[in-house]
């Protein structure tokens, strides 16, 4: 499942379409706090991205591109900017996930505009890094057998 497509056509068309699918999934988190989408929906599609990298180039490219180790560094991280705008909140004296709360520069609105942002990027970074986890541990499964 990991490694070079046999059809070409798959594998250009595949390199071509990974920068705007990765644009988009970007995007989408980033346009979260303000309409639909957000880091759920954002991380899955970067997810995308790096899988079909990981299915149409060769192993040590596609390793390149996202290292093994980096998904489960982005789970952590994501997961670990999550719960700590929580904590944070509740440390300044709102209640969790209480965005004006939070000891940044501006008016509510601001803080509150830039502290979803970070939480938006923290979902996404955990739900790319679980998604692409899953894949490389199935696909490590699909390989040992």
């Amino acid at each position: 499942m990991i490694g070079p497509h046999s059809s070409p056509n798959m594998r250009v068309i595949g390199i071509l379409v990974v920068p705007f699918v990765l644009m988009f999934g970007v995007y989408v988190i980033a346009h979260g706090h303000y309409g639909p989408g957000g880091g759920f929906a954002g991380g899955v599609i970067v997810a995308v991205a790096v899988i079909i990298v990981r299915m149409i180039a060769p192993r040590n490219l596609s390793e390149r591109f996202f290292p093994p180790g980096l998904p489960l560094w982005l789970m952590v991280g994501g997961m670990g900017l999550f719960v700590g705008i929580g904590v944070l909140a509740v440390a300044w004296g709102g209640d969790v996930l209480d965005y004006a709360s939070l000891p940044l520069p501006g008016d509510d609105s601001r803080r509150r505009y830039l502290s979803i942002l970070l939480v938006e990027f923290g979902v996404g970074a955990a739900v790319s890094g679980s998604m692409v986890f899953i894949f490389d541990l199935l696909a490590s499964l699909e390989r040992d057998s």
